[in-house]
């Protein structure tokens, strides 16, 4: 993928995963501005938590969840199927400013609130036909530092890749890396604060239903 897809080259730092395009921009946002921006997102989002299916078996994810988005940008993943809350003006102002830093749209975002250390996403490759072939992610963290281990699908000869997260770096995921990719966060076994997570994405407009007049 070219270079012109991200903000200026010397700020993005290309983490090198072969078969993918995974690049880190630590100070997207830093120091109190990231601590105000997670404060006033954890106040203001509709979280839940749901069951979701599992090699055919339910469990409850282990962190809170809320989706946003156009209103035509329904998602499934794991038997869940997500319809979007409205955008608030704040996180309208973040996508703006995500996409110029990407130079890629966006028209919905996850957000996951990690509590604690107990809290964890699983292995997992964002490959949903609504993302299309050659998805574009952009992972914004806040709050505690946690790490993404990414685990090539196809290749047991490569070791897992561990990145560390810091409060208000953005994380771009681009290229063929859900193709050849898994990445997810481990429960940790220390005491650690909590964390939100956004990943912005575009999801294909789902189709209106034809009048069945």
């Amino acid at each position: 993928m070219s270079l012109s897809l991200f903000a200026p080259a010397a700020d993005w730092q290309d983490l090198g995963l072969p078969d993918a395009d995974v690049r880190l921009l630590e100070g997207f946002n830093s120091g109190q501005a990231a601590e105000d921006l997670m404060a006033a997102l954890a106040a203001e989002t509709p979280w839940r938590q749901d069951a979701i299916r599992v090699h055919g078996r339910e469990f409850m994810q282990p962190r809170l969840h809320a989706w946003v988005g156009d209103a035509d940008s329904s998602y499934t993943y794991s038997g869940l199927r997500l319809t979007p809350e409205p955008w608030s003006p704040r996180l309208l102002d973040l996508r703006a400013r995500v996409e110029a830093a990407c130079e890629a749209r966006f028209n919905s975002v996850l957000l996951n609130l990690y509590r604690n250390e107990r809290d964890s996403m699983g292995m997992h490759a964002d490959d949903e036909p609504e993302l299309g072939p050659r998805p574009i992610i952009a992972s914004l963290s806040l709050g505690e530092v946690r790490t993404l281990v990414f685990k090539h699908r196809q290749r047991a000869d490569l070791k897992p890749v561990r990145i560390a997260l810091p409060s208000g770096s953005l994380l771009l995921m681009a290229g063929s890396t859900q193709v050849h990719w898994k990445h997810g966060i481990a429960k940790q076994s220390r005491a650690l604060g909590a964390r939100l997570n956004l990943t912005f994405r575009w999801v294909t407009p789902t189709a209106p239903k034809r009048s069945r007049a």
